[in-house]
């Protein structure tokens, strides 16, 4: 599981940033999301390896990277403190342009990492995620029902914390199994004992939330300042026919309204967890995307 990878660790932005790096070629910064680490990737890491060097850490909150406890405002989870966290990662190591992929919260760190480090991202996947603000803003009784878990998980401290703590792996796993993913069954056996190891103890689960209640806070006062802000690098859109983000959303148009350039992209038969579910139809779509750049 990533075993050629190694396990690092660094302090950056006031946090400890737990990561995997190797491969050779131009950086690739891999962000995972929730309630997930950076094992999403083992189902495309060496291969993505022979091209490039990637770089996969465990956002602030998750896996083993630092936890800390939410502040009042819930700002230490906002995707723009987030997003601080890697681009400092990234410049220690030595990395000041680099391609994101990000899959769910990770997507939502990478959108504030283009948006406030334009710099630095050179090139943007995005995946089964719409823009945050546009997400809310269409909230109806279909994304409510299949989504609940961004109503319950903004509740104050610490009522979802406690009703999750009371049975984590079943909820871990139920979540795992949903959003159009139609069971669990094809997660690997290892990676699914290292999102229980992780997720199921009280600080990570804190911080979930706290991420969460970022997002519906904090987050939503960041984008609506930026309202004219776009992404200026590429952006390709990847997200599940199944899941949530593809029956009740429309990807690209959200994404369009974003970016300054034309978005790509296309739904894959899949659910949310794409690289667990369908990694031989997201590899050949990251190849060209991220070649596409150059070496």
């Amino acid at each position: 599981m990533l075993d050629r990878f190694p396990s690092r660790r660094i302090d950056v932005n006031g946090v400890t940033l737990h990561f995997r790096q190797g491969g050779d070629g131009p950086p690739l910064l891999l962000l995972h999301g929730y309630p997930q680490t950076h094992v999403i990737w083992h189902t495309v890491a060496d291969q993505l390896a022979e091209r490039f060097t990637l770089v996969m850490p465990d956002l602030r909150g998750y896996g083993d990277s630092s936890k800390p406890k939410g502040e009042p405002d819930h700002a230490n989870y906002s995707k723009r403190v987030m997003a601080q966290d890697m681009a400092a990662l990234m410049a220690a190591l030595g990395h000041t342009r680099f391609q994101v992929c990000g899959h769910d919260r990770g997507g939502r760190v990478a959108h504030r990492l283009a948006l406030d480090h334009p710099q630095a991202v050179q090139r943007l996947m995005l995946l089964d995620i719409s823009p945050t603000r546009t997400m809310y803003d269409a909230t109806d009784k279909a994304f409510a029902s299949y989504y609940y878990h961004w109503f319950m998980l903004i509740q104050p401290y610490p009522l979802p914390e406690t009703l999750i703590g009371n049975s984590a792996a079943f909820y871990l796993r139920t979540t795992l199994g949903g959003w159009g993913s139609d069971g669990a069954s094809f997660f690997d056996a290892q990676a699914m004992a290292e999102y229980e190891r992780c997720f199921c103890q009280p600080d990570a689960i804190h911080a979930a939330c706290e991420d969460y209640r970022a997002a519906a806070g904090i987050d939503l006062a960041h984008d609506a300042a930026d309202e004219d802000k776009r992404i200026a690098c590429p952006v390709r859109v990847l997200w599940g026919e199944q899941g949530v983000v593809g029956r009740l959303f429309q990807p690209i148009a959200d994404w369009q309204a974003k970016c300054a350039q034309p978005v790509t992209g296309r739904a894959l038969p899949c659910g949310h967890f794409i690289p667990d579910q369908v990694p031989e139809l997201l590899l050949p779509e990251m190849l060209a995307f991220f070649d596409a750049a150059g070496h």
